[in-house]
């Protein structure tokens, strides 16, 4: 049985459509693909009673401060590639659409900065960026289809956070639609402004429950000239460790990628792959890069560090790739996670934060746990190890384990090793629950504070976050 909205409908749908242009508002039902981000569906009892698809910021505010008036929810979207429910449409909200807000509007080449509107493909801005000769260092797998506001509003990751940061640290500008309407304009281009409270920091990582983004300035860095790749075996986390230093010490802030693949999820890739470019023989395998600004002077830098790894005892083999054939080869056995949806499920993905020395004790005690809870099932363990993330993955059996059952025991063992239930996707609805593991009641009270103050009525992306 439908569940009634709480508010009049057809007031609403006429309030938005007299105010805005045609074609921004569509009433229900709407296009499917709006029903749902990468891993969550709408409930079906309760579909959203409008789609809003606004072209700049001026309709987005008119949408929020008529929906803040009539008390009815507001779901922002992006590209719809999050991966825990935070673009999901909440019961009878209006759904409320990014993507034709696409304009790149300025590339400022001295000022290494690019202004761009939130429903750019972050592929967008990174071939804008190129063409400029410079580059947008934030790369993700789903770069063809998230939108560069979405990556802001979930403080996006990805593979090269050791060298250039998170999203938050890209984003140098911004403006943002409070749920009254209000437009905050804070589109700084400098590196330095201490005037007052960093304003921007209230949108980005906050997944749309404080205010919609609508534009970003947005920092870019000088386009490397040399990227040397190689992928190093070791025997254990500890020499995960030592040749982590080792890099860090002779490559210096050249060191762009630290991937770890444990030998469960390397032998995974071989099975998908059908090679991979070092032998399966039990050990961690990483993947390290490092892009910089003098070809040869880099590339014979590389090649003396690993060796020096393998003479200092801190790796046992290595493969360095000699051409960008050979880099993509070894990229693609990192990149079989993304296999993981179809040859792992049914699944579940995990995406956790640990202090860097403690990941490979949490690795081996939270497979312990999942294995002897369910020997039948398959856990595979990855991630980017240098900046403290884990990607854990273990299987569903069906009448034998679920999600719940799995999520315990993963985020039991976060909250014993101190450390975050998300470190780059977000909460969204999946991990709302398991907030309290990774934040204090003080922390937590802050937040739902910040939340009162910025949307009183609660209208902004209702049950994400907290």
């Amino acid at each position: 049985m439908t569940s009634a909205p709480p508010f009049n409908v057809a007031t609403l749908l006429n309030d938005l459509e007299r105010e805005l242009p045609p074609g921004v508002v569509m009433r229900a039902p709407i296009d499917a693909r709006h029903l749902k981000d990468w891993m969550v569906s709408a409930p079906a009892d309760a579909p959203p009673t409008a789609l809003a698809r606004p072209r700049s910021t001026d309709e987005v505010a008119a949408v929020l401060r008529i929906c803040n008036a009539h008390r009815v929810p507001v779901v922002p979207q992006g590209g719809l590639t999050g991966l825990t429910g935070g673009a999901t449409p909440s019961a009878h909200a209006v759904v409320l659409s990014l993507e034709r807000l696409a304009a790149i509007e300025s590339l400022d080449p001295d000022g290494s900065v690019i202004t761009v509107q939130a429903g750019v493909t972050l592929q967008a801005v990174q071939q804008a960026a190129e063409e400029a000769g410079l580059m947008f260092a934030l790369d993700i797998g789903a770069r063809g289809s998230c939108r560069v506001g979405g990556n802001a509003a979930t403080n996006a990751g990805g593979n090269r956070v050791l060298r250039f940061g998170m999203m938050r640290e890209l984003v140098l500008g911004l403006e943002a639609v409070l749920a009254d309407g209000t437009v905050v304009s804070a589109m700084n281009s400098m590196l330095k402004n201490n005037a007052g409270y960093d304003l921007k920091q209230l949108f980005i990582g906050t997944e749309g429950t404080l205010g919609v983004i609508t534009r970003l300035v947005l920092r870019l860095h000088p386009k490397p000239r040399s990227v040397c790749t190689a992928m190093v075996s070791v025997a254990n986390y500890p020499q995960v460790l030592s040749l982590l230093r080792l890099a860090r010490e002779r490559l210096g802030p050249t060191l762009a990628a630290y991937e770890a693949m444990w030998p469960d999820f390397y032998a995974f890739a071989r099975a998908q792959r059908g090679s991979v470019p070092m032998s399966e023989d039990g050990s961690i395998h990483v993947l390290l890069e490092t892009m910089g600004t003098d070809e040869a002077r880099d590339a014979e830098l590389f090649e003396a560090s690993i060796a020096a790894a393998l003479e200092q005892g801190c790796a046992v083999d290595a493969v360095i790739a000699q051409s960008g054939r050979e880099r993509a080869a070894l990229w693609s056995t990192r990149d079989a996670s993304g296999e993981l949806a179809r040859a792992f499920s049914p699944h579940v993905d995990y995406d956790v934060s640990l202090p860097v020395g403690t990941i490979g004790a949490f690795a081996d005690e939270c497979r312990r746990r999942l294995l002897a809870s369910w020997p039948e099932g398959g856990v595979v363990c990855f991630g980017h190890v240098a900046d403290g993330n884990l990607h854990v993955s273990a299987q569903i059996r069906e009448g034998i384990r679920c999600k719940d059952d799995i999520d315990r025991i993963v985020y039991g063992c976060v909250a014993e090793w101190q450390g975050s239930v998300s470190a780059e996707h977000g909460i969204g609805l999946l991990k709302r629950d398991y907030l309290v593991y990774s934040r204090s009641e003080a922390e937590i009270a802050l937040m739902r504070r910040l939340k009162v103050a910025l949307d009183p009525h609660a209208i902004l992306n209702p049950g994400k976050v907290l």
